[in-house]
C-alpha cells in the first residue's frame, strides 16, 4: 500500500535543507496510530518493511541551504507491503492532522491511499528516492557500490529476496533472477547525509529510470517495500514509469 501525504508550512517560501531523511522517518513513527508496532519497528535490527520518496516541492527555488518551497507546501510519499502499518499511519495523521518539522507545525492538507498499477514480470520503474547498496571490503569497511559495478545488481537482488523472505518468515519458492537494466544516461549520483544520535554518516546512492524482470511476487514487493539498502531511512522507494 501507498500513501501521499501533503502538507502546508505556517509561512510561504519556507526552507527545506537538502538533507532531510533523518526528520521524515521520525515523523513517520510519530504517526504510527499503534504505539506498540512503532516501538517494535524502531527498535528493530532486522528490515523494517517500509519506504519513503523524497520531498515533493512543485514550486520550489533552490538556495544555498536548502530548497524553498515558494507556496510552503510540499509532499512526499510512504509505501509498505504492510497494509496493517500503512493503516495506522492513516489513523495517526487523521487523529492529528498536524505534524512537526524542524520544530514547525505543518498543517496535514491531505493524506492519500494511492492505486497499486498492474504488476508484471517486467516493467519500467523509476526511483522517488535514491538507491544504496553495500559491501563489507577486506579491510572491513563498508563500501557504498554504484551501478557501474556488477556487484551492484547482485546485492540488489539478494537484498530483495532476502527482505521477501524476512516479511513472509517464509523461504520464497519462486525464480530468484532478478534482472535491473538502468536508461542510458538516467543514473545520477546523490551525497546523501544521515544524522542519528548527534552523528553524521554519508551515503553514495543513486536515482535512475530502469527496466525490472522478475517473478511478479519480486516485482510488486520491490514496490510495496524498495529495492536496495536502508528503505526505511528514504532510500530505494520507486515507482512505474508514468504510474503512481
Amino acid at each position: 500500500m501507498r500513501l501521499k501525504i501533503s502538507l502546508k508550512a505556517p509561512k510561504n517560501d519556507y526552507l527545506i535543507s537538502y538533507n532531510y531523511n533523518h526528520i521524515l522517518s521520525a515523523i513517520i513513527y510519530r504517526k504510527i496510530a499503534d504505539l506498540d508496532l512503532a516501538s517494535q519497528l524502531h527498535a528493530s535490527q532486522d528490515f523494517k518493511h517500509f519506504t519513503f520518496s523524497q520531498i515533493n516541492i512543485p514550486r520550489r527555488r533552490p538556495s544555498k541551504n536548502g530548497i524553498i518551497s515558494r507556496d510552503g507546501r510540499f509532499h512526499f510519499y510512504i509505501s509498505s507491503p504492510h497494509d496493517y502499518l500503512i493503516q495506522s499511519m492513516v489513523e495517526g495523521y487523521l487523529e492529528d492532522p498536524e505534524i512537526n518539522f524542524k520544530g514547525d507545525r505543518l498543517r496535514v492538507e491531505q493524506v492519500e491511499l494511492l492505486k497499486q498499477p498492474d504488476f508484471k514480470k517486467k516493467m519500467k520503474m523509476k526511483t522517488m528516492s535514491p538507491i544504496i547498496t553495500r559491501i563489507k571490503r577486506e579491510d572491513g569497511k563498508i563500501w557504498d557500490l554504484n551501478p557501474g559495478d556488477l556487484r551492484f545488481y547482485t546485492a540488489l537482488q539478494q537484498n530483495l529476496i532476502r527482505k521477501y523472505n524476512s516479511f513472509y518468515d517464509d523461504i520464497y519458492d519462486g525464480d530468484e533472477y532478478v534482472k535491473i537494466v538502468p536508461e542510458m544516461g538516467s543514473v545520477k549520483r546523490k551525497r546523501i547525509t544521515i544524522e542519528k544520535n548527534g552523528t553524521q554518516t554519508y551515503h553514495r546512492a543513486y536515482l535512475m529510470y530502469f527496466e525490472v524482470e522478475a517473478d511478479e511476487r519480486l516485482v510488486k514487493f520491490a514496490y510495496d517495500c524498495g529495492i536496495g539498502e536502508k528503505n526505511s531511512m528514504g532510500f530505494g522507494m520507486v515507482k512505474q514509469v508514468n504510474g503512481a
